[in-house]
């Protein structure tokens, strides 16, 4: 009986320590798939914004269409929408004067058409690409910064152009003032 009774000692330890373990494994577990869950599928969104306490005041210039293509509307929108953003998610005062501390100006520099999937030998979709070049003129401390910032977007190509357009413009603002304010303000 006496070897037994360690035996029975013994096995709930392992018992104990076995436990233990499941329960740690259960838990890491649970932290992988949180952790997958969170960052793996979504909207990402860009919450690291750097503007120096110093920086008071923005101007956003009026970006000019220099694109070989010119779609009349796709600059004054695109200027409205990203002044809009900048005043609704930082702490920064739109201004027109021209002393403010940061002064941003910013040109379309593309705006074409290319293919972009074939299928049976014939043309299935077509790509609009979009290209904005920025420059931020921080006047507070005499420096300049340029930026380059482009987005595609995909349509059947059995739409026309103009088709194509209409039903992308609030696809084409939302992505070009979204890429435009990630690339002014969260150093990506």
């Amino acid at each position: 009986m006496n070897k037994q009774a360690p035996m029975k000692s013994t096995g709930r330890k392992i018992n104990r320590g076995y436990q233990g373990m499941m329960a740690a494994v259960l838990i890491a577990t649970c932290l992988a798939f949180t952790g997958v869950f969170n960052t793996g599928c979504g909207i990402y969104k860009f919450r690291d914004i750097s503007i120096p306490d110093s920086i008071k005041t923005v101007k956003v210039n009026f970006i000019e269409n220099r694109a070989q293509y010119v779609n009349p509307q796709l600059s004054p929108r695109l200027t409205d929408k990203v002044r809009q953003k900048i005043v609704s998610q930082t702490r920064l005062s739109q201004t027109n004067n021209d002393n403010a501390d940061w002064v941003i100006n910013g040109t379309i520099t593309n705006y074409s058409v290319s293919t972009s999937g074939i299928s049976n030998q014939h043309v299935a979709t077509n790509r609009l690409t979009v290209g904005v070049h920025l420059i931020l003129n921080d006047q507070r401390s005499d420096k300049t910064t340029e930026y380059d910032v482009s987005r595609s977007f995909e349509f059947s190509a059995g739409s026309t152009l103009e088709a194509a357009q209409a039903g992308l413009f609030d696809e084409i603002l939302r992505g070009m003032s979204d890429d435009i304010f990630n690339r002014l303000f969260s150093n990506w």
